[in-house]
């Protein structure tokens, strides 16, 4: 909403809402062990190769990955073009898919643009989105879990990335915010997840002020999730808490499309963004505040 964080100064002024959104991963659990891993070890799964940690986040700040599948896809895509010739590295790539406007259509875009029409259809033809998808459910929701969510028969016998995601947030903190503010949640998660998650770290929040991976609305950084939950919880000055670059704009987004109520980005440095780079990379994409963990969030909020 404003022209961001002093990303030097970390000087920030107190925001006045009336309700407060969170993120999940990267802010109320972390993932680093969990999706983060999956994405890693489904590519080296599937096809024998693979993208690091760093390159994991290269793909966030791309922009358009909120879904970490569609992250899988893409960075399948760039291994698979880079068998073609692609002549990129893992920054080279998503600096590029982002100045294609990001996601996996960008990513395509990409792709399309480097290779010529008989590389590109290799590309596509060893391209197995659907197989991705179920290995990193399967390593993300171990055996049990997949069998009682997905409702299919695993051929991995894993426990669970899942089980080793841990919680960011004391429930003194949850306490606060619920007790001060209205509180939502917009995640990327799907619904079943999210609410493993909610559950894992003492945070009540009713099924109707929740948007996930299944709603009918698009994900971040389109707006509309946001801005429908600002209806929801009647709010006229909102913060939305989040760990990428595009939770923060998704705020400046909603602030945009709905100029009837106020929204502040608030970027949390406990996902992929640390630092003062972290800090400067928030402000950049128009964050409000940057807060250290989102236990630091209260202290923020007027």
């Amino acid at each position: 909403m404003t022209d961001g964080p002093d990303a030097e100064s970390g000087a920030d002024a107190t925001l006045a809402v009336d309700a407060v959104v969170l993120d999940i991963d990267g802010v109320l659990v972390n993932v680093e062990h969990s999706y983060r891993r999956a994405v890693v070890e489904s590519l080296d799964r599937v096809y024998g190769e693979t993208i690091d940690a760093d390159g994991v986040q290269a793909f966030k700040e791309a922009g358009g990955f909120n879904d970490d599948w569609d992250l899988t896809h893409a960075a399948a895509l760039f291994l698979l073009a880079r068998r073609e010739g692609l002549d990129r590295d893992v920054q080279s790539f998503t600096d590029a898919v982002s100045a294609s406007g990001g996601g996996l259509d960008g990513a395509h875009a990409v792709v399309a643009d480097a290779l010529d029409p008989d590389e590109r259809e290799r590309v596509l033809a060893a391209w197995d989105p659907e197989r991705l998808t179920d290995t990193f459910q399967q390593l993300y929701l171990g055996s049990e879990r997949y069998r009682e969510l997905e409702g299919g028969e695993p051929t991995l016998d894993e426990p669970g990335f899942i089980e080793d995601e841990t919680v960011l947030v004391d429930r003194a903190t949850l306490a606060t915010l619920t007790e001060r503010y209205r509180v939502g949640i917009v995640t990327g998660r799907p619904a079943a997840e999210a609410a493993i998650a909610l559950e894992r770290v003492g945070l009540e929040v009713p099924e109707d002020h929740r948007f996930t991976m299944d709603s009918d609305l698009p994900g971040k950084p389109d707006p509309d999730a946001l801005v429908e939950l600002a209806e929801r919880l009647g709010a006229t000055r909102l913060a939305f808490a989040g760990d990428t670059l595009d939770d923060v704009r998704c705020a400046v987004n909603a602030g945009e499309a709905d100029p009837e109520r106020t929204y502040y980005g608030v970027g949390v440095l406990t996902g992929g963004l640390s630092g003062e780079e972290g800090r400067r990379k928030f402000a950049d994409a128009g964050a409000d505040a940057v807060v250290e963990t989102v236990d630091d969030l209260p202290d923020r909020l007027g």
